[in-house]
């Protein structure tokens, strides 16, 4: 079995529960693995890879994610959302929308964030929300995010709906706490939707409650769909076979689309099943990841 799950992740359950799910409908034979981890608050799109497909981790990461957050304003916690105890903290009498909308630029782009404490950053090789449930002091290192797109969506004087697009590695927790804080005060999570990964929408997500044995493979998708970023290469039958073997092809510019300098290739066969994942090594095609053949 090759391919990718696009599931929408219910509330309390960890990404790992889902993983297990899926490996007990598929059997232990075959590999599962999800890309991006989801907390048991937050709901959304959580791919779950299926045998080679696993391999694809490393790029799906290379696609932008959506976000929408709650936060509940005036209010702080050791976790930055609302599994932590909370504490109420003084809102100031003059923040309203316009206050906030006016800080969602200092947010946008490339900039600095600190990570919650109770993450799953390695900090000393340990977890970070190991030490942080121990009690310890955890100093969480500034780490520079790529945020693409923030809206507000909704402000109430009480909560904000925040609306985002970022890069892998960003914490939807601390933009809204950041902001909150940048305002006077201090803001919380309350529910967090991931609304896409890449092509990946949760509009088009699967429910667990769906998944069956027997319905499984209906909701499986190529992995092509997690490469469609990356350069195609069209291959010959006879390369097609090489490349099945691990051996390195001669690459035809007339048989790629996109970009011949880019550090990785998806190769297809004339029926645009993925063959292998390559890189350029002179004027051959070195296989880095071959999946299995169709037939």
């Amino acid at each position: 079995m090759l391919g990718i799950l696009n599931i929408n992740k219910p509330p309390d359950w960890t990404s790992r529960d889902v993983v297990n799910r899926v490996s007990r409908l598929v059997g232990r034979k075959v590999k599962c693995g999800h890309a991006g981890t989801l907390d048991p608050l937050a709901t959304g799109v959580l791919l779950v890879c299926l045998g080679k497909a696993t391999k694809l981790v490393p790029f799906i990461h290379e696609h932008s994610k959506s976000y929408e957050g709650t936060f509940l304003i005036g209010t702080k916690s050791a976790t930055d959302d609302i599994e932590g105890e909370m504490e109420t903290i003084a809102v100031p009498k003059d923040l309203n929308e316009k206050l906030i909308q006016s800080l969602l630029p200092q947010f946008t782009g490339e900039i600095e964030q600190v990570p919650p404490a109770y993450s799953a950053i390695k900090i000393n090789g340990e977890r970070a929300y190991k030490a942080a449930r121990r009690g310890e002091d955890v100093e969480m290192p500034t780490r520079r995010v790529l945020v693409d797109r923030l809206e507000l969506k909704k402000f109430d004087g009480a909560t904000m709906l925040l609306s985002m697009t970022c890069g892998t590695g960003t914490y939807v927790r601390s933009i809204g706490r950041d902001i909150a804080r940048k305002a006077g005060t201090e803001a919380v999570m309350s529910a967090l939707v991931r609304t896409s990964i890449g092509p990946f929408a949760v509009d088009d997500a699967v429910s667990l409650d769906d998944l069956t044995k027997e319905t499984i493979g209906e909701h499986l998708h190529s992995p092509l769909e997690a490469l469609h970023h990356l350069p195609r290469y069209c291959a010959t039958k006879k390369d097609a076979i090489s490349l099945h073997f691990g051996q390195r092809i001669d690459f035809h510019s007339d048989q790629l689309t996109g970009d011949a300098d880019a550090k990785a290739i998806a190769v297809t066969d004339s029926d645009n099943q993925l063959i292998a994942i390559v890189e350029t090594e002179a004027s051959r095609l070195a296989p880095q990841i071959v999946f299995p053949s169709s037939e």
